[in-house]
């Protein structure tokens, strides 16, 4: 049995696809990408700016799901550019703390949108 996570406080999804969904004791985070969830369109700014609220999106939907940063065991980051991974990495660890989640980091050669950076996320529940 899932239950579909959903929350107005992260971009509504901009495809066929929940924003996270609760199975097994786990909640699954779809990949966030750093849509502004007031307007809908990409936040202005370098690949910083972008991180910040691709965390800021994934943070409201842990949290519509009763969940935080605490309860991540698995992140996955997609980059556009590995040249970034040094940023990325500095602003991801603001949200997270030891002992960190486990990880995968790629480069990808494009992101919806035109995104810098996306990143995914599974958690243990609490509900």
């Amino acid at each position: 049995m899932t239950e579909p996570i959903s929350t107005s406080d992260a971009p509504g999804a901009i495809g066929p696809y929940s924003q996270a969904v609760r199975a097994g004791g786990l909640v699954f985070v779809s990949g966030q990408i750093p849509l502004d969830p007031a307007t809908g369109q990409l936040v202005a700014g370098d690949v910083t700016a972008q991180t910040a609220r691709v965390l800021a999106n994934l943070g409201a939907i842990l949290a519509a799901a009763g969940c935080s940063f605490a309860d991540v065991v698995r992140t996955t980051i997609y980059l556009v550019d590995l040249a970034h991974f040094a940023t990325v990495n500095e602003i991801y660890a603001r949200s997270f703390a030891a002992p960190y989640p486990a990880r995968v980091t790629v480069q990808v050669s494009a992101l919806p949108r035109g995104a810098l950076v996306e990143i995914d996320a599974i958690a243990v529940s609490k509900a």
